[in-house]
C-alpha cells in the first residue's frame, strides 16, 4: 500500500506551525487550511489555503488535494470530518474519536462506561438539574458547556443555588461569547462535576497508530494559570514509578478504547491523597508536551505526524534528567527577537520557540525550555527566559 505523503492539517495556529517544522525531516508536504494568510503556521507553509473548516465545500475542495487529514484544533464538526472520509481521504483522529475531545457530556459518560477515574458528574439539560447536583453533593460544585470551551472558557465555580443560572443564560444565546470564545447553543448542555481540591494538575500524553504502536510520554505536572498553561515539569516531581506507570497505561487505554490516531493528551487532577480523575481530553499536539521538542529524543509532533502516516513511533523518552517548560505570554517586551540576544547570551543551552504572533497581553506567543541535572536550575533558566522575553529584565 503507498502512504499518504501529503498531509493536510486544519487550523493555522503555532501547534500546525511546529507540526509543519517536525514533517521537514521526514520529507512530507504539509497543506493549511488556515484562518487567515497571516497565521501562525501560514508564515512557513507554502502550500496554504485560506477558508473556513465548518464550510463543507471549502473543506471538502481542500481535503480533495490532500492524502491524511489531521488538526490544529479539535473544532472542525464531525458531520463534514465523514463527508471527507467518504470522499476517500483519511481523518486522523477520526470524527468517532474526535467527539470526545469536543463534547465533555460524551467524554464524561465514555470515561464512566470505561471505568476511567471520573469525578462525580451529572449532564444538566436546566437550571433545576443543576441545583439538585449541587445540593445533593455539596457545593460549590463547577460548570462546564460541553462544547466550546477552552483555556478555562465557558466553565463557571458555582458557589450556591445563587449562581446557577448564568451557564443556562450563556447557552440560551445562540453564537453568544464568553471570554473571546464563541459558544453555539445547538447540542449544548451544561456539564456538573464535583468541585476537586487538588493538590496539583498532571497531563500523560501518548501516540498512536492506525495499527495499534502506541507511546507513551513522561508525565507531566502542569501549572495553570487563569485557566492558561504557563510552566510544565518532566518528569513529574513526586511521582512514583508506579502510579506514573499506571497513569501511562490509563492514557494508552483510553486511546485504544476511542480509537485514537495521533497524539492524545489526557489532563488529570490529583488529589491530596494521591488519587487522580480525568480533567479533559486533547487529541492533537498538547502545550503540556511542547518540551518534548527539545527534551525528548521525539518530539510530540514528529509522533504526531509518524502516527498520521502510520511510520514507526520514535522514543518518547527523557534526553535530560529534568525539563522544565515556561510559556511565553504577551508583556512588555515587543522586539521578542531582538529580547533572544540577552536570552542565548546568558544561557546558550535554554531553548525557545517563538510562534510569529503579535504580542498581547496574556496571549501565548512561545516557549522556553531547559532540561538539566538539577531541578530548581532548570527550574530558574526557564523562568528567567520566558520572564525576559515577557518584559521582566531585572530577572
Amino acid at each position: 500500500m503507498t502512504r499518504p505523503y501529503t498531509i493536510g492539517i486544519i487550523g493555522g495556529g503555532q501547534l500546525a506551525r511546529m507540526m509543519h517544522q517536525a514533517s521537514i525531516g521526514l520529507g512530507i508536504r504539509v497543506r493549511l487550511l488556515a484562518e487567515g494568510p497571516d497565521v501562525s503556521a501560514a508564515q512557513v507553509v507554502r502550500d496554504v489555503s485560506v477558508g473556513d473548516y465548518t464550510n463543507h465545500d471549502e473543506l471538502l475542495d481542500f481535503a480533495r488535494g490532500c492524502d491524511v487529514i489531521t488538526f490544529d484544533h479539535e473544532h472542525v464538526p464531525v458531520d463534514l470530518l465523514r463527508a471527507v472520509e467518504a470522499e476517500g481521504v483519511a481523518v486522523r483522529p477520526g470524527p468517532d474519536a474526535l467527539v470526545h475531545a469536543q463534547d465533555k457530556a460524551v467524554m464524561r459518560q465514555r470515561m464512566a462506561e470505561l471505568g476511567a477515574p471520573n469525578p462525580t458528574f451529572q449532564i444538566c439539560r436546566e437550571q433545576a438539574d443543576l441545583v439538585a447536583f449541587g445540593d445533593r453533593i455539596g457545593w460549590p460544585v463547577i460548570a462546564k458547556i460541553s462544547r466550546g470551551g477552552y483555556d478555562g472558557k465557558g466553565v463557571w465555580k458555582i458557589d450556591g443555588p445563587q449562581d446557577a443560572a448564568e451557564p443556562f443564560e450563556v447557552i440560551s444565546r445562540a453564537g453568544s461569547t464568553v471570554d473571546g470564545g464563541t459558544i453555539s447553543r445547538e447540542g449544548v448542555v451544561i456539564v456538573a462535576e464535583e468541585f476537586v481540591d487538588f493538590r496539583r494538575e498532571l497531563s500523560c500524553v501518548v501516540a498512536r497508530s492506525p495499527e495499534g504502536q502506541a507511546v507513551a510520554y513522561p508525565v507531566t505536572e502542569t501549572v495553570q494559570t487563569g485557566g492558561i498553561c504557563t510552566e510544565t515539569i518532566s518528569p513529574a516531581p513526586e511521582l512514583d514509578e508506579a502510579q506514573a506507570s499506571e497513569l501511562q497505561q490509563l492514557a494508552l487505554r483510553i486511546a485504544g478504547e476511542l480509537g485514537v490516531v495521533g497524539l492524545l493528551a489526557v489532563e488529570l487532577m490529583q488529589r491530596t491523597d494521591g488519587s487522580v480523575v480525568v480533567n479533559e481530553l486533547a487529541m492533537r499536539p498538547h502545550n503540556t508536551a511542547h518540551w518534548t521538542i527539545d527534551g525528548a529524543h521525539t518530539s510530540q509532533f514528529e509522533n504526531h505526524v509518524r502516527a498520521v502516516l502510520d511510520l514507526p513511533l520514535g522514543d518518547p523518552g527523557l534526553r535530560e534528567p529534568h525539563v522544565v517548560m515556561t510559556n511565553v505570554l504577551g508583556g512588555t517586551e515587543e522586539d521578542l527577537t531582538g529580547a533572544l540576544q540577552h536570552v542565548y547570551a546568558r544561557d546558550r543551552k535554554v531553548r525557545v520557540h517563538l510562534y510569529g504572533k503579535g504580542v498581547k497581553p496574556g496571549r501565548k506567543v512561545g516557549h522556553a525550555t531547559a532540561f538539566g541535572d538539577d531541578l530548581d536550575e532548570v527550574t530558574k533558566r526557564a523562568r528567567h527566559a520566558a520572564g525576559y522575553l515577557m518584559g521582566d529584565h531585572d530577572a
